[in-house]
């Protein structure tokens, strides 16, 4: 587990055992500048969970992906290949 995904765990009351029940055994997560990405086994979409404007008012490239991920999720064409309890983390 990364450090600081541990880290923001813990800040919020989270053990590492609960997490670890929590979130997906196959789970890769891609913290970027301006993005964070996720992607559930190896042959997952990647899907963006999260995108920034860029300063400077620089216009970002539309998230079509976003869509294909939900809809690829609900027709169950990537689902991850063992059951998980899905998280939800709100400010």
């Amino acid at each position: 587990m990364d450090p600081l995904i541990g880290k923001a765990a813990g800040m919020i009351g989270l053990s590492h055992e609960r997490l670890f029940q929590l979130l997906p055994s196959e789970l890769t997560l891609w913290v970027d500048p301006f993005e964070v990405s996720y992607r559930i086994g190896e042959d997952g979409s990647i899907c963006v969970l999260y995108e920034s404007p860029q300063p400077g008012g620089k216009a970002t490239k539309p998230l079509e992906s976003r869509t294909s991920c939900k809809e690829e999720w609900r027709i169950g064409r990537s689902s991850p290949s063992k059951n998980y309890n899905m998280m939800t983390v709100s400010s």
